[in-house]
């Protein structure tokens, strides 16, 4: 095989290589079916046997808390946005909103369209380089959930703890880093995650919420947006994205067989330690974005003294096998996206040729 790329694209993103070569090895035949697992009807044993698995896998690794139901969903976080203030945001409620970037942004725009929103806190006077302080956060008697970012991939910031929210419940939007380290799934009362940073390809949302959050959704919504409907059907109620979701069944074997996710983290922050230390270290050459107390595991932003040292930057690593390190075109500047597939010799090339530009442009 031809040499990979060092591959720091924002999403979709890097794979684990082992979970590609596994697919590719099952691909034509998968387990002696002589079909692919993408040709098989979702109704039959053999698929439904893949898909409960990964819905199990999923909560065993996060601690199998009781009263959790899993979905495999479509339309990506963005449908989600919209589905959350459609099915939970009822007459008389106000949706309560963390205002910390560009995706709680969006989430905060699709809500005002269902009806009254509320944002709780915001970082935006801070420009969204760092997250509020949730501590002493003051809820609406009639919110009906708060809705947060977890990690704010344009921006490079996240939260390293969540909030109290008492009987309001909490949801967050954990598309890039889900499973980056280990949380305690019983603070929220949903969480949800486009596959296509840390748990497969793109094409399959997953939403892991409480059962009584989506046991009851208004009966005026289309059948694909209700969640009770979903969740009443195993979300099989139409055809599934079933490669995708085998591709995160696949990668949730991946994280169980690096010792779980205490030990994804351990690895997360031993290459997010090497990236930052670097820029840190440049004598002001790198420099990084966001606040020191709210820089991202997943996403390092990061910028040069100006636009045409940055254009360099990417040329050259673009030449020397590096790819997805130019920064959103909403904010500029770099970003590395380090997720749980991304190997630390990846980082380590990164550091490498930082360092060697530097010496000759510094």
């Amino acid at each position: 095989m031809s040499k990979r790329a060092y591959n720091f694209n924002a999403g979709p993103a890097a794979l684990p290589l082992e979970v590609l070569e596994r697919a590719q090895a099952e691909f034509v035949d998968f387990h002696g079916t002589g079909m692919s697992i993408m040709e098989m009807s979702h109704r039959g044993a053999v698929y439904e046997g893949v898909h409960n698995e990964a819905s199990s896998r999923l909560l065993q690794l996060l601690g199998n808390p009781q009263g959790y139901k899993v979905l495999f969903l479509q339309g990506g976080a963005s449908t989600q946005f919209a589905m959350i203030p459609m099915n939970l945001l009822t007459e008389g409620k106000v949706g309560a909103y963390v205002k910390t970037g560009s995706w709680a942004n969006k989430a905060i725009k699709e809500a005002k369209l269902i009806g009254e929103t509320y944002v709780a806190a915001s970082s935006e006077e801070d420009k969204y380089m760092s997250v509020p302080d949730l501590s002493n956060l003051q809820l609406p008697d009639n919110a009906a959930y708060l809705h947060l970012t977890s990690n704010e991939t344009i921006e490079g910031t996240q939260f390293t703890q969540y909030p109290d929210t008492g009987s309001v419940p909490l949801i967050a939007d954990m598309s890039s880093d889900i499973l980056c380290r280990p949380f305690d799934l019983t603070q929220f009362g949903m969480v949800y995650a486009g596959a296509q940073k840390n748990l497969g390809p793109s094409g399959v949302t997953v939403v892991i919420a409480r059962e009584e959050l989506v046991s009851n959704s208004p009966k005026h919504l289309p059948s694909m947006l209700r969640y009770d409907i979903q969740a009443d059907n195993n979300s099989l109620y139409n055809t599934p994205p079933s490669f995708s979701i085998y591709m995160v069944n696949e990668v949730l074997r991946w994280i169980e067989e690096q010792g779980g996710l205490q030990a994804v983290e351990q690895n997360n922050r031993k290459k997010a330690d090497l990236l930052y230390n670097a820029i840190d270290n440049s004598g002001g050459f790198f420099r990084g974005c966001a606040d020191l107390e709210s820089r991202s595991l997943m996403n390092v932003t990061f910028r040069l003294a100006n636009e045409e040292l940055e254009k360099q930057f990417i040329k050259q690593s673009e030449q020397e096998g590096f790819v997805g390190l130019k920064g959103h075109r909403s904010v500029g500047g770099l970003r590395a996206s380090i997720y749980n597939a991304v190997p630390y010799d990846s980082i380590k090339a990164l550091v490498d040729l930082m360092n060697h530009f530097q010496q000759q442009n510094g």
